[in-house]
């Protein structure tokens, strides 16, 4: 265990010697690159603390027990050491223009109780941060600088989702694309894993989508098929708007295609729960959110005023 402990630590300092903007001029922010900034911060520092437990909580000899590969256990800690440059090269983007960065939360990870819980849930986390990464590119277009610091840390996320996703025995690359995330439906997904923060970011925390079923095998395999049926539920005393009973509700998911969610009619089970069937053509990760809305919106338009509550993240393959 000793020689892990070192193994960790050496692995973390060779990690944090490399600093992809050291050479280059700190560029100044607008508004949208300092709100981006943030948000990336933020996720960072969640991963960070997710993948930190993953490389101290578990042995060496329980990740090759519970089937990943030699060296699995000592990648987690490597990937660990990349969330701390990622998030140190963000906060030294934002210090160096006068802005503080937002200082970490308290995090809680209870599904994470065994290696491939812990990897399974990584998934999930890592693919919110890809998908914050892409959503965000276009508000740093006016910025290349920044723009090509935030394109080469979300390769390296992929690459992580991708190794993680192999070891665990599912496709490293299930879709032909990955799927932007707004910035508030990105926050939101956050918060599921967040117990408290000293200073929150502005962004509106919307009512809860819970996804009730299916849960799909840990290593993704087989694939959720289209048809399946699948079960949110929520609180209808928490939206924001009035709804009246009877309304007919629709999940809109969002996969791949940010333009073009898929709207579903939800079959009510009950007050505060409904189901809708997987689309055809949906895989890997998808997003959902309830709402009134029968289609015509993109993904920005269902985070301004089409949420109902959500998104859930919905893991099929």
């Amino acid at each position: 265990m000793y020689r892990n402990i070192l193994l960790s630590c050496a692995l973390f300092a060779d990690v944090l010697s490399a600093h992809p903007l050291e050479k280059k001029a700190v560029p100044a922010l607008s508004q949208n690159d300092t709100n981006t900034l943030q948000l990336a911060h933020y996720l960072e520092l969640l991963e960070l603390n997710l993948y930190t437990g993953g490389c101290n909580n578990f042995t060496d000899a329980q990740y090759t027990s519970a089937g990943f590969p030699a060296g699995f256990r000592e990648n987690v800690c490597v990937i660990a050491g990349h969330e701390q440059v990622h998030a140190d090269t963000i906060a030294s983007i934002l210090e160096a223009n006068g802005v503080a960065p937002l200082p970490a939360c308290t995090y809680a990870f209870p599904q994470s109780v065994d290696p491939k819980s812990f990897v399974s849930l990584a998934n999930m986390i890592t693919t919110v941060g890809i998908g914050a990464y892409l959503g965000g590119s276009e508000l740093l277009a006016d910025n290349p600088t920044l723009e090509e610091a935030s394109a080469s840390i979300l390769t390296v996320e992929a690459r992580h989702d991708s190794y993680l996703r192999a070891g665990i025995g599912a496709s490293p690359f299930p879709t032909n694309f990955d799927t932007g995330l707004s910035a508030t439906w990105a926050f939101n997904l956050a918060q599921m894993f967040i117990v408290s923060c000293p200073q929150q970011l502005p962004l509106t925390t919307l009512p809860k989508l819970n996804l009730v079923s299916p849960t799909p095998p840990q290593n993704l395999q087989p694939p959720v098929p289209a048809g399946t049926v699948v079960t949110f539920s929520w609180d209808p005393s928490t939206f924001f708007v009035p709804v009246a009973p009877g309304t007919q509700l629709y999940i809109a998911m969002v996969n791949q295609n940010v333009s073009a969610p898929i709207f579903q009619p939800v079959t009510s089970t009950g007050t505060g729960q409904g189901t809708v069937e997987v689309p055809d053509g949906v895989n890997g990760t998808a997003f959902a959110a309830l709402t009134t809305f029968s289609g015509g919106l993109d993904l920005d338009q269902l985070t301004q005023f089409g949420t109902l509550a959500g998104p859930a993240e919905v893991v099929l393959s």
